[in-house]
């Protein structure tokens, strides 16, 4: 669902973190049929982060659910194990962490030898700064508005100076590089971020925790986003 604004064109990825996997594939379908834009997937390996949820088996099973880019969120330690395993899953992204990576020009290197996107994703309390050297390699830019591991956690409304400060390093070194946001987001904090430049907001809670269930929350966010 691309929403208008003056500045972008923003765009909704359900997380399903926040989905109830008894009947996962209805739900993606649901959300695909609302006018998602793509489908975002939380890996955690317990180490990066403390806690542990999906892996490369999920990916494969998801793929031929929805036609929507699956983009794989690796909070894990050492993404590097796991690229190739993910892409021939059917990721269409693979998102890595600047704190989590070893040798993250080599992670994005091979992640674009694979044919998919390249992302990084970085933590509320690293600088913006750290994404100076590889920006222009990547295809997105994932500013965390929480702290990673866990759903349903509330805004960081420290992380705004920052989104604001990335897009204007992606506006001098990489205008086509898109600026998601995930954490908190929901009705009011969607066009916070969106006026500090995101244009892809990652939402899980506010989507598939929704009372009146995930197309009314996903049709709510994008309302707020001014589409």
């Amino acid at each position: 669902m691309i929403l208008r604004t003056p500045e972008s064109q923003v765009k909704i990825a359900p997380s399903i973190l926040s989905a109830d996997l008894s009947k996962l594939a209805e739900q993606v379908r649901e959300v695909e049929a609302a006018g998602a834009d793509r489908i975002h997937v939380d890996v955690m390996d317990g180490h990066f982060v403390p806690n542990i949820t999906f892996g490369p088996v999920l990916v494969k099973w998801l793929r031929p659910v929805t036609k929507l880019p699956l983009e794989v969120h690796l909070m894990i330690s050492d993404p590097d194990r796991f690229l190739d395993a993910f892409a021939e899953a059917g990721a269409d992204a693979l998102i890595v962490h600047v704190e989590g990576a070893n040798h993250l020009n080599r992670t994005i290197q091979h992640i674009k030898t694979l044919g998919r996107k390249a992302a990084v994703a970085i933590n509320p309390a690293t600088p913006a700064v750290m994404l100076e050297e590889v920006l222009p390699d990547l295809d997105l830019v994932l500013a965390m508005t929480v702290n990673p591991g866990f759903g349903g956690q509330s805004f960081i409304s420290g992380t705004l100076k920052k989104i604001a400060a990335i897009r204007r390093m992606i506006d001098a070194v990489k205008p086509g590089c898109e600026l998601e946001v995930d954490g908190g987001i929901d009705h009011d904090t969607a066009p916070r971020v969106i006026a500090a430049g995101a244009n892809v907001l990652v939402a899980g809670s506010s989507i598939y925790g929704a009372p009146d269930g995930p197309t009314a929350g996903l049709k709510r966010l994008a309302q707020a986003g001014g589409g």
